[in-house]
């Protein structure tokens, strides 16, 4: 038997269900038509919201880093809770638009930024994070093409990163961000030319659980921003300090300990040299906001036993969650929180494979999980489903197509 993950806070049963805003699953999937089915909570978003800004300093901005999930009613409800929205593509910039964020609001990073996407950023006036002397330069052309100054920051790959972060962002070669030796030269380059200059944007990693790993990255970012904007004689209007909070997916998983993060960034910023007096700050976030607010729904088609071993296989898989599958940067695979939905107060009684409907062996929801005895008809629920889910899986591999999405 291997352990699964701990279902997160804010979820209980309704007539013996698993309910979701107050709706039972069944009840959610029959509104929808079938599944597979991902279901997102405002309250919890809006709860996971309150108690980041509780923790916080008071004049940090949180931003929503919109690669975790692009839905288009969680998009718009989110806006109201956050400062601002972090995209990474052309196609992310015109979403944001349309779910009604301005310009001022939203800020565009990541590696190979095409010529019509920075025409269309500076266009809109969005503030582009150049991650190289190349981006910028063509940045800067076409902000004289344009006969407007662009809203450029540079976007720093420090030479620390993120202790026990998932994914590595930052230190030593990586094709994010200008190098720190590279740094104040642009920053002047950048100034000098006109454009109105942003400041930075400083992400060292992601899915770290460990606060005083979170702390020590801070800080770290404090003291390279200051470090940076001395050499190079500029203010530094905007520091974007990244991200990297994690939530627990997997057994023996911690919660990640916000408010150590907000006490030591509190005392941080309260000390801060004087070239960075009068910066605004911004961490951005994105699985923290909305990863726990997320279940996904898929139903049970089959039941087979194969060599003693129990096989329950749904319409859903891989195609829709690459990341509980285990295909998505994870070393070794283990299991993602997962429920009987319909039988969701019910005790565990068998020792169970939960799989995909795809002709691979890598599409796999749970292995050799503890759960309630389930039939063909019932509901199975993957917690921990709303960020890099429905837009971060391959949806139309082995002609699939798409699972639902509903904002409850």
């Amino acid at each position: 038997m291997k352990a699964l993950g701990p279902i997160p806070v804010g979820y209980a049963a309704k007539d013996g269900e698993l309910a979701i805003g107050g709706r039972t699953a069944s009840a959610l999937v029959k509104e929808a038509g079938d599944t597979p089915l991902f279901v997102y909570s405002r309250d919890l978003i809006r709860q996971h919201m309150a108690d980041l800004r509780a923790a916080m300093p008071d004049r940090l901005n949180i931003h929503y880093a919109m690669k975790a999930n692009p839905y288009g009613p969680l998009l718009e409800f989110i806006a109201d809770l956050v400062d601002g929205l972090d995209i990474a593509s052309a196609g992310e910039l015109q979403q944001a638009r349309e779910a009604g964020y301005t310009p001022r609001e939203i800020s565009f990073a990541g590696p190979g930024k095409r010529d019509r996407e920075l025409f269309a950023a500076i266009r809109a006036g969005v503030t582009l994070n150049v991650e190289s002397e190349n981006e910028a330069d063509r940045a800067l052309q076409i902000g004289r093409d344009l006969k407007v100054a662009p809203r450029l920051a540079i976007r720093v790959n420090p030479s620390f990163e993120l202790r026990g972060s998932g994914m590595k962002m930052g230190g030593g070669a990586k094709p994010f961000g200008v190098d720190t030796a590279l740094v104040p030269a642009l920053a002047r380059k950048i100034v000098d030319a006109g454009a109105n200059w942003r400041g930075f944007h400083i992400y060292s990693g992601s899915q770290a659980l460990d606060a005083d790993a979170i702390i020590e990255s801070q800080g770290h970012v404090l003291d390279v921003a200051a470090e940076l904007a001395g050499e190079a004689g500029v203010t530094v209007p905007h520091l974007n300090m990244g991200g990297g909070f994690g939530i627990p997916y997997f057994d023996k998983d911690t919660p990640l300990d916000i408010a150590a993060v907000g006490a030591a960034l509190e005392q941080r910023l309260g000390d801060l040299p004087q070239i960075l007096s009068e910066t605004q700050f911004a961490i951005e976030l994105g699985r923290y906001l909305v990863g726990e607010a997320g279940v996904y729904l898929t139903r049970i088609v089959d039941r087979k036993v194969s060599h003693d071993t129990t096989y329950l296989i749904t319409d859903g898989g891989l195609h829709h969650q690459l990341a509980a599958s285990g295909n998505f940067g994870t070393v070794v695979r283990r299991n993602y929180p997962v429920a009987i939905a319909n039988r969701f107060d019910a005790e565990a009684q068998e020792v169970v494979n939960v799989v995909g409907c795809l002709c691979t062996p890598l599409d796999r929801l749970a292995d050799a999980a503890s759960l309630p005895r389930a039939e063909v008809g019932d509901l199975v629920a993957v917690f921990c489903a709303g960020a890099y889910g429905a837009s971060a899986s391959p949806a139309t591999f082995l002609g699939q197509g798409p699972a639902q999405e509903m904002l409850v």
